[in-house]
């Protein structure tokens, strides 16, 4: 049951009270915006444009009386150093014509403009008419040339500059004044909207107080009640509908929510019921899926294993008979005696790779620090014969010692570099490259060669167990080395790819962890 004002009146006052307090605090806000941005402007303008100006034209003032007199002291003397500091405000950037342009750029009214362009005449008279004659006269003609009404009439120039200097530099302070008092104005309004303003916040924030306390405040304490009882476990508790019509609404949605979540709470215990009955089954399908890949694993050992025997029997009396009646027959029967020769020696070589492959990674091997440079010399050493009937030549980086099968890694190296060599490009000798870069926790190694390549769109299916790119009378081997070099790799906890940006040759990548990562 509702207890309290109705949603509509709720909504009715607040909005009337907001409004009237927004209405209120607009208008202070306003006004303080107009009075700061008029503080900030009249601020700029008198710490800034005036004080600027005044600074500059004080300068140029200053160096206009240095000249007067340096050019008074060179013509009494003809010593060209008494003209300095005549030469240095005639080098210097802030003349009174900049002054005039500065004026003029920043809106100075009309007074000030004119004095500051007639302030730039009279000196700019001043040095062309008197000071610049006078300075060549002594220079060519000396000192004595000089006569006192020269002097006389350069004193009257400067004099009627001086006095238009400081004309300009009156109207400049009389600005500056102006404004000062102009900021000192808005300043006081400024300080005394923020007074209303601080006034105005104090009393809406006191009324927006009372007001939510009365109408908000004690129904949602009600409320926040209810909703700790619920959330402290207690589902059955039920929540009270109260307080005006937003709160009685929010209550009723949390009352429906408490509802739900204990239909939700049966749904998930039977739910939860049929994933552990699900986990249970999936757990039975796992053990079964490791003991048929057991069982595989078995049968394609023993399988290769008695297939060795007759084959070796096979293989021994097909090569007896190619030595002991080769020649003796017709060519046809020869031809038939060499292919039962040369299929009896790959099946050989298939069933001793399949042998490899299934026992890669049985875990019958010790686990122990294996210098990865001393294993990579063994594999080549088992190339030997390989490796000098190509010419191949193998450069080989710094190669860091991991924890694996010795006998796992020799073959993994012997595979990777035999592949090399054997798929080697006809117009080149075989260029091979191993190295070993430190990557996070793992060492990444890197075979790269100058062979015939790998297409990128292969780049996955040769990992896979028969599968060949070339046909056999080309390139011998049974499709599985790189297969075996996968399931090694992944026995050590790496995984192996083919790198795609060699343009020439193959590269192939591998991971292994390093020694520390292990040993965490």
């Amino acid at each position: 049951m509702s207890r309290g004002l109705g949603s509509s009146t709720l909504r009715y006052r607040l909005g009337q009270m907001l409004v009237a307090a927004g209405v209120l605090l607009g208008l202070v806000v306003g006004a303080s915006g107009i009075a700061l941005n008029r503080v900030v402007s009249l601020q700029g303008d008198v710490t800034g444009v005036y004080f600027d100006a005044i600074t500059r034209a004080d300068g140029a003032y200053v160096r206009l009386v240095d000249a007067e007199t340096a050019v008074r002291g060179y013509a009494l003397t003809g010593d060209a150093v008494t003209l300095e500091p005549f030469e240095r405000a005639a080098e210097s950037a802030t003349t009174f014509a900049s002054l005039a342009e500065f004026a003029e750029s920043h809106g100075f009214p009309a007074e000030a403009t004119d004095a500051a362009r007639i302030a730039a005449e009279g000196s700019a008279r001043w040095q062309q008419e008197f000071a610049e004659p006078l300075v060549a006269q002594v220079a060519s003609q000396g000192a004595a040339s000089v006569t006192a009404e020269q002097i006389e009439a350069g004193r009257l120039l400067f004099d009627v500059a001086r006095s238009e200097v400081e004309t300009y530099l009156a109207e400049l302070r009389a600005l500056r004044d102006a404004a000062g008092a102009e900021l000192s104005t808005w300043t006081t309004i400024l300080s005394s909207a923020v007074v209303v303003l601080v006034l105005a916040a104090l009393g809406v924030g006191t009324v927006l107080w009372v007001l939510l306390r009365r109408w908000i405040t004690a129904p949602v304490a009600a409320l926040a009640a209810d909703a700790r009882a619920v959330s402290s476990g207690d589902l059955s508790h039920p929540v009270v509908v109260t307080g005006p019509g937003e709160i009685a609404g929010l209550a009723l949605d949390m009352e429906r929510m408490r509802r739900t979540l204990v239909d939700q709470l049966d749904a998930l215990e039977e739910s939860s019921r049929e994933v552990a009955a699900a986990h249970e089954r999936l757990t039975e399908q796992a053990e079964e899926l490791r003991r048929s890949n057991r069982d595989l694993e078995q049968f394609a050992y023993v399988a290769s294993h008695d297939l060795q025997e007759p084959l070796r029997k096979v293989a021994s009396f097909t090569q007896l008979l190619q030595k002991r009646y080769g020649g003796q027959l017709d060519d046809r029967a020869d031809e038939y005696i060499a292919f039962a020769v040369d299929g009896a020696k790959r099946m050989q070589q298939l069933i001793q790779d399949l042998l490899g492959f299934s026992r890669a990674g049985r875990g019958g091997g010790v686990m122990e620090p294996v210098d990865v440079a001393d294993a990579l010399t063994r594999a080549v050493d088992n190339l030997d014969e390989a490796v000098a009937a190509t010419g191949a030549e193998i450069n080989v980086g710094p190669l860091p010692v991991v924890v694996g099968e010795r006998a796992l890694l020799v073959q993994l190296l012997q595979n990777l570099v035999g592949n090399a060599v054997k798929f080697r490009h006809p117009d080149r000798v075989p260029q091979i490259q191993v190295s070993a870069q430190k990557v996070g926790d793992s060492w990444e190694f890197q075979c790269t060669d100058n062979g015939i390549g790998i297409d990128a769109q292969y780049a996955e299916r040769v990992f896979l167990i028969f599968q060949r790119l070339h046909p056999k009378d080309v390139y011998e081997g049974t499709g599985i080395g790189l297969a075996l070099c996968k399931k090694i790799v992944e026995f050590h906890g790496g995984h192996i790819w083919i790198d795609p940006a060699p343009s020439v040759g193959t590269s192939i990548r591998w991971t292994l962890p390093s020694s520390a990562a292990q040993d965490n």
